[in-house]
């Protein structure tokens, strides 16, 4: 379609350059964008102006997604890029997430250990139940090696021995999990093993769960913004693999049971999970024409409904394929009020966002009749001395109540405080041009 044909629906007059779609294959170009500015609160002495511009939310947009049918108890679909959530059905429920839970398993022993190490193993991680790569105690392994078999296979015993590995026990390797959860922003999640079986924390009885929103968030983490997503992706992406002890004298073939890497040309990565408390439950990161979106389900059926997981996928794949495009929001046409400065040597100082044509940009996943809320918060009046390339205030963006994005507002002419001097050169200035008349 053109792009006088897909313009979300649009109620502000103020906007005169509508939304753009950005066409297939176009990069979402959204990460990082000034969330956090440095000096930007210091608004001390200003009076400040506020100001609203919104549209239609998505959850009033979002009707069509509710009539999806599920068999998963929790579930969500995330944009990857800003973490948003596009859609969920009982998305901060607490559940069990059995195997699942190897992803921040991984992605922790890439981020904190030396695939070079060797790993040895305990007869407490060569005691773990099936599903089992049956190592013994005493034996070495590559840790880089061990983690194609956590991942591709889904083996316990595998994950007990990364844990001990880097964590020294899995109490402490648990902690490590915890800890990462809440650094992402997961604040219903609680890890006590390494490999999802069902389980308690022995302080305070806390079960070993996570809700569907939490899930995507440490699936996004891992393959959107860990510093070692790429070896994420190259791990969980693999087909096939053999691994070997250290003395060479055992040799093991891994194979992928993602099978939904074969069964969709989108899938870029994900773990099934599954216990007698848990259910099936499934994480994935999925990628298409330049968009990428996380699906988590948990409670996904129980034996012998294996399948449920694949058809909830693809139900959830098709909305989003299907509902969510990138849009082109950035209002290029707002401008501001000059800043009024008082007992400066000029009265007033001009605001901008001060960017480039090139750098004038916001791409969003949005469905049709989206439209971000656009929050400004500015000083009106200052206080000389005023500095160009001062931050005075902001224009956020945001979904559903959560800020996306946020852009500074500067000052882009200084203004010099009238001082005594300054001010008796002004007197002396006037009073010998009224002489001269």
């Amino acid at each position: 379609m053109g792009e006088a044909a897909k313009r979300p629906g649009q109620k502000r007059h103020e906007w005169k350059t509508g939304y753009r779609r950005i066409g297939q294959n176009a990069a979402a170009l959204l990460a990082g964008l000034l969330l956090a500015l440095p000096g930007a609160g210091s608004l001390q002495g200003a009076a400040v102006c506020y100001a609203q511009e919104g549209g239609e939310t998505a959850a009033e947009a979002a009707g069509d997604a509710q009539e999806l049918k599920l068999y998963a108890q929790s579930a969500v679909l995330m944009d990857a890029d800003t973490g948003r959530v596009l859609y969920g059905k009982e998305a901060d429920v607490r559940r069990p997430m059995a195997s699942t839970t190897k992803i921040m398993t991984c992605i922790l022993a890439l981020e904190e250990g030396n695939e070079e190490d060797w790993v040895s193993v305990s007869s407490y991680a060569a005691s773990m139940p099936d599903v089992q790569l049956n190592i013994r105690e005493g034996e070495e392994y590559r840790l880089g090696d061990l983690l194609y078999s956590l991942m591709l296979e889904s083996h316990n015993d595998t994950a007990v021995a990364v844990a001990e590995h880097i964590g020294g026990s899995v109490e402490g390797f648990a902690a490590m999990m915890n800890q990462k959860a809440r650094d992402i922003g997961c604040a219903d999640t609680c890890f006590v093993t390494p490999n999802g079986l069902d389980g308690t924390r022995k302080e305070d009885g806390e079960a070993h769960s996570t809700t569907a929103a939490d899930l995507a968030r440490i699936m996004r983490y891992c393959v959107e913004l860990s510093p070692k997503r790429e070896a994420f992706l190259s791990i969980t992406r693999t087909a096939s693999r053999t691994i070997q002890d250290k003395e060479g004298k055992r040799s093991f073939y891994l194979a992928n049971h993602n099978a939904l890497l074969n069964m969709m040309p989108e899938a870029l990565s994900g773990k099934t999970g599954f216990t007698g408390g848990a259910g099936y439950c499934y994480i994935s990161a999925l990628k298409k024409d330049g968009r990428r979106f996380i699906v988590a389900l948990l409670g996904c059926g129980w034996p012998p409904h294996k399948t449920y997981k694949w058809e909830d996928m693809k139900k959830l794949c098709r909305y989003a394929f299907e509902t969510y495009d990138y849009y082109e929001v950035f209002d290029r046409d707002k401008t501001f009020p000059p800043l009024q400065v008082t007992d400066g040597r000029q009265k007033t100082a001009p605001l901008s966002f001060n960017l480039r044509a090139e750098q004038e940009t916001l791409k969003l996943l949005l469905k049709e009749g989206e439209q971000p809320d656009i929050r400004y918060e500015y000083a009106k009046e200052k206080k000389a001395p005023v500095e160009a390339g001062s931050v005075v205030g902001s224009a956020s963006y945001y979904m559903d109540g959560e800020r996306i994005a946020s852009f500074p507002i500067y000052v882009t002419e200084s203004v010099e405080a009238a001082d005594y001097l300054w001010r008796l050169g002004q007197i002396a200035g006037r009073f010998f041009l009224l002489r001269r008349e």
